[in-house]
């Protein structure tokens, strides 16, 4: 038995996906549906159960002899909300209490971390996770303070030997595109959002530029088709022995021109990109570039090559975004 947690999201229900392909046993997804299509995301998965995240503790305990491993999606978010109690218990407390779980039941832990732990990216984006180097890191909003705070527990457990999983590994996840995601509404990645205009042969409005080295639209960032995340998690289901904090990324940045491009391209069209002035609310805390080094994911065995930009936006529109049926 697997268990996802947040599985009916975006990069949790592309996880069930990857794991129905390859029969790897009972699926099991914790989240909340809500009224909304959140449904859609695993409507065409077969599902052995979907347990509420209030009784997920007591699901685990009825089930600790057949759990073999869970993947920990299950999350706030949204670098918008600013309830820092909520985002604490959600994304710090909760993953702790499936962290002693996975400990004292023997289960493999794989959960997601994220690239907005590197802040304003000055201290660098290498995946170093020894408690020195974690100090370092200052995130920019709650939900990277969230995801930091969690890695950071997780070095000190390790460098003092207390108990741990039998495997834990924790995905610095870079900008992630891809099917399942609608239910974001304004968290959906750029792809998705640029789409609808470039269909109607409309502009679609980047972001200006207020740094003097970027130019408009040449903010960058490292870009990476959820494709190549499940395939990482993949690899790490199937490589026990690996163990740690990683970047996932492509450890090549690209610019929202590049990406706004990249969508008008897939449908035949020629780009048309204006921009407007970035919000004042979010002026102070925008990054112009992000790019994962993907050195130790390397030299742990993973040598699969990531995809383009370019192919991964044009599969994404051609074969979900422009589909009747847009779901995996």
């Amino acid at each position: 038995m697997i268990v996802v947690t947040g599985g009916a999201g975006f990069i949790g229900s592309n996880i069930l996906a990857a794991l129905e392909a390859r029969d790897a046993g009972k699926l099991v997804v914790c989240d909340r549906l809500r009224a909304n299509d959140k449904w859609k995301n695993v409507a065409k998965r077969e599902l052995a159960d979907i347990v509420h995240p209030e009784q997920l503790f007591d699901f685990l305990e009825a089930n600790r002899k057949h759990v073999q491993v869970i993947f920990h999606m299950g999350a706030i978010s949204a670098t918008t909300e600013t309830d820092a109690d909520k985002i604490a218990a959600n994304n710090f407390s909760l993953s702790l209490a499936l962290w002693k779980w996975c400990a004292l039941s023997n289960v493999r832990f794989i959960y997601a971390s994220s690239a907005a732990t590197y802040g304003d990216g000055t201290q660098g984006f290498d995946d170093d996770w020894s408690i020195e180097h974690l100090a370092t890191l200052a995130p920019m909003n709650a939900y990277g303070w969230s995801k930091h705070l969690f890695d950071r527990r997780v070095a000190r457990k390790i460098a003092t030997g207390s108990r741990k999983p039998p495997q834990f590994v924790g995905l610095k996840f870079f900008n992630v595109y891809g099917p399942n995601e609608y239910h974001k509404g304004g968290q959906q990645s750029v792809v998705s959002q640029i789409y609808p205009h470039a269909k109607a042969d409309a502009a679609y409005q980047l972001f200006r530029s207020h740094n003097p080295n970027y130019k408009d639209g040449g903010q960058m960032r490292d870009f990476i088709w959820i494709d190549d995340c499940v395939d990482v998690m993949m690899w790490m289901l199937d490589n026990p022995n690996v163990s740690g904090i990683f970047n996932v990324g492509t450890g090549k940045a690209r610019t929202f021109k590049d990406l706004a491009s990249a969508v008008y391209h897939a449908l035949d069209k020629e780009p048309n990109i204006k921009f407007q002035d970035t919000p004042v609310a979010i002026r102070d805390k925008y990054q112009y570039f992000t790019q994962a080094n993907m050195d130790r994911l390397r030299a742990a065995g993973y040598h699969k090559p990531f995809t383009s930009l370019e192919d991964g936006v044009t599969k994404y529109v051609r074969d979900y975004l422009d589909q009747a049926d847009r779901y995996k």
